[in-house]
């Protein structure tokens, strides 16, 4: 018998499936928290630090939002410019976006970003450990082109990105500077 599967994005779109079914009450509007602990809700646990946060996910577009913000907040609320909060909310978000585009909706992901005084650090771990960034043959301004472009950002705003393989999964880590580097 052929089975039926849906599309990533139509899951996705579509929320928790845990919730859809009933099976748990983790997505109320009453996220468990306390004043400076973590926070967690269904997939999604959330760690503050003073300098950044760790967060664990499961990937779909409500967190990938949330994410976004807690980036930005993050790197503001620890003393760097609107500048980097930007381009590090970019930065998580194509990493996010790509551990999705390999692994499917609701994968699992962490994201820490870390801020030092004079760089931030972006770090998003998926569970897949095969599939290692690489560019496709053809040129970034190739306006013929559908997609491919993710890492062309990258390698602009965090040119020294690097990944590792853990014992489970690959760990790609950016490092964004907090100012432009002044010239000699």
């Amino acid at each position: 018998m052929p089975t039926h599967r849906a599309s990533p994005a139509r899951l996705a779109a579509a929320g928790c499936p845990f919730c859809r079914l009933g099976e748990h009450a983790m997505h109320d509007d009453t996220i468990r928290s306390q004043p400076y602990g973590p926070r967690a809700a269904c997939g999604f646990y959330l760690v503050h630090r003073a300098d950044g946060f760790a967060l664990h996910m499961s990937a779909s577009a409500q967190h990938l939002r949330e994410m976004r913000a807690e980036v930005f907040k993050a790197v503001t609320g620890a003393g760097g410019g609107e500048d980097v909060a930007d381009r590090a909310r970019l930065v998580a978000s194509e990493l996010v976006g790509n551990a999705v585009r390999l692994c499917g909706p609701w994968t699992p992901v962490i994201v820490q970003v870390v801020h030092h005084d004079q760089h931030v650090l972006v770090q998003v771990h998926d569970p897949e450990p095969a599939a290692l960034p690489a560019r496709r043959p053809q040129a970034q301004d190739n306006a013929d082109a559908e997609g491919g472009r993710g890492l062309w950002i990258l390698d602009a705003l965090a040119p020294a990105g690097r990944c590792t393989t853990p014992p489970v999964g690959k760990q790609i880590t950016c490092t964004l500077l907090c100012r432009d580097p002044v010239p000699t």
